[in-house]
């Protein structure tokens, strides 16, 4: 059955809207709104400047977890999860996927949602999922030092590079043994300011 609904027509880019010369933008607060904004001074374009997405994924293979060690600001030298901001035009599915492949040159296979963080001081939210490798071939990406999978008493907990990286995992350890899950939020009085102290071994 053909789709005949109508397309959404596409909102054109600032720098569509004249030469670059010509457009000045003035802060203010628009009418209708309550924070100011940067609105051009020209045609009223109102350019918002909204949270990142952060898309990632906490990717296990052989009850093994895999961790990137970072060769990039910030946090360089530091172990996170291939993870990373979104791109326009995918889902956030395709998002994780392709961090996954960028910094680690992995396959993976999607499971379910993990969490669902906010990181109100940088003004990212972040997705993260859980996740198992499609075949165990992974090397480092051009955003990675080095590529490995680490047992839980292995991970270098004292090395990993944010907040957030810590509750993913320690979150899907919760629940790593559940085939359905509701997704996680930031622990109970975080916001990612603090790093949490390492887990209990074992």
């Amino acid at each position: 059955m053909q789709d005949d609904r109508k397309e959404v027509p596409a909102e054109p880019k600032p720098q569509e809207t004249g030469a670059a010369d010509d457009v000045t933008f003035s802060r203010r607060v628009p009418t209708g709104d309550s924070l100011p904004r940067d609105i051009c001074d020209r045609c009223g374009f109102i350019h918002y400047v909204n949270p990142k997405i952060v898309v990632g994924s906490v990717v296990t293979h052989e009850g093994k977890f895999l961790l990137c060690r970072r060769s990039i600001e910030p946090r360089r030298g530091y172990w996170t999860l291939p993870a990373g901001f979104m791109e326009q035009g995918e889902t956030t599915e395709e998002g994780a996927r392709r961090e996954a492949r960028e910094e680690a040159n992995a396959d993976i296979v999607l499971r379910d949602v993990l969490a669902i963080y906010n990181i109100p001081r940088i003004a990212q939210v972040q997705i993260m999922y859980r996740a198992s490798l499609r075949t165990p071939h992974f090397s480092p990406g051009e955003e990675s030092l080095e590529v490995d999978l680490f047992g839980w008493d292995d991970i270098p907990w004292n090395e990993l590079a944010f907040p957030s990286v810590y509750w993913a995992l320690t979150q899907f350890r919760s629940v790593m043994d559940r085939d359905a899950i509701a997704p996680f939020t930031n622990p109970e009085g975080e916001n990612g300011n603090l790093f949490p102290r390492p887990p209990s071994a074992g």
